[in-house]
């Protein structure tokens, strides 16, 4: 049995010609200002040359301060980027892996037009030494272009568990070219189990009307393999909207399961007022978050819909379904009445 279940109604303003009238704002207005929903955090840097050179730095836990410190000295025998000027501006780059947005990137200054930059720089995380202990540092090199399409230059990848702390001279190491999984766009953050369900206006009885509007079902079963950000392991629970609607009537979460990367919710959501043409304008978007006392962090996510980038009519950002999340969503619009089971994998949104 579903530990609780929602009953929601699916409401906004659908797309018309003339504004609504009364107390609500036109159709347009409704729809384009939740065309933001939850969004990547993650900056774009584009083009690449084979990697090549080395690095020399530092790594270093200040425990009086509780902060983690990359001392960048130097680069050597870089790749060139501008072949007819036989030049690169080149600056690092680190993250804290898994969960790159959580404490954001740091970044030296560019040099300029070098294979061999000095640097002499300190890169510092806030950051307690339990939580350091999970992570992966993430050092990667790139040159500067001037209209933003920066390039790949070479990374090192340090696993941070295994690192000898009492190491803290300067050391070299080769640059290598970026991971397969990087390539690919790859970026496991778990899988989620759940069915999905319609139940079109009408379809359970005919007098009197059952249902009088068309349903979704939504039953959230588990995820699996989440990311785990604390030593302590993961408190997650799921949120879910039905957009473009973002009222508080669409809101809808699971329970929170503690420490548990592998959490098992077995919630059932259904959204009513639906009319079966709104199926190719709606998206389900689930999100998985970590939830902690000041805030929380996000996991994960799916959106489910057609894909279009479009809704009513209006570009929104929100309807970029993958191809897993299309078909499933198709499949569930052609079997009324009938539930759909899926694995789908979660990813950045």
């Amino acid at each position: 049995e579903s530990d609780t279940a929602s009953e929601i109604s699916f409401q906004f303003n659908r797309h018309k010609k003339t504004p609504s009238t009364g107390s609500h704002s036109s159709d347009m207005a409704s729809v384009s200002s939740v065309s933001g929903s939850v969004l990547s955090v993650y900056s774009g840097d584009f083009g690449s040359v084979d990697a090549q050179g080395t690095v020399e730095f530092a790594l270093d836990y200040d425990e009086k301060n509780r902060e983690f410190q990359v001392h960048v000295s130097q680069c050597k025998d870089l790749a060139v980027v501008d072949e007819k000027k036989g030049r690169s501006d080149p600056y690092v780059k680190t993250y804290l892996l898994p969960d790159k947005a959580r404490m954001g990137k740091r970044k030296t200054s560019v040099k300029k037009r070098t294979v061999n930059p000095i640097y002499n720089e300190v890169l510092r995380y806030k950051i307690e030494k339990m939580v350091l202990l999970i992570q992966k540092l993430n050092l990667s090199v790139w040159h500067n272009d001037p209209l933003g399409r920066n390039s790949f230059l070479g990374e090192i990848e340090i696993d941070l568990a295994s690192w000898d702390w009492s190491n803290r001279k300067l050391n070299w190491y080769p640059l290598k070219p970026r991971s397969l999984s990087a390539v690919n766009g790859v970026d496991h953050r778990g899988v989620m189990s759940l069915s999905i369900k319609y139940v079109p206006p009408g379809s359970l009885g005919k007098w009197p009307k059952n249902p009088p509007s068309g349903e979704v079902h939504i039953w959230v079963k588990d995820v699996k393999d989440l990311l785990q950000l604390r030593p302590s392991g993961v408190d997650s629970f799921v949120k879910c909207y039905v957009l473009p609607d973002t009222s508080k009537k669409s809101h809808q979460k699971t329970r929170v399961i503690k420490r548990d990367t592998n959490p098992v919710f077995n919630h059932t959501i259904v959204y009513d007022g639906f009319h079966t043409e709104d199926l190719k304008d709606a998206c389900v978007e689930l999100t998985v978050w970590d939830h902690e006392k000041l805030t929380n962090h996000f996991l994960g996510g799916i959106r489910l819909g057609l894909g279009t980038g479009l809704s009513y009519g209006i570009s929104v950002d929100w309807m970029d379904s993958t191809q897993e999340e299309v078909a499933f969503w198709q499949e569930m619009m052609l079997a009324a009445n009938e539930w759909i089971e899926g694995l789908l994998p979660l990813r950045s949104l």
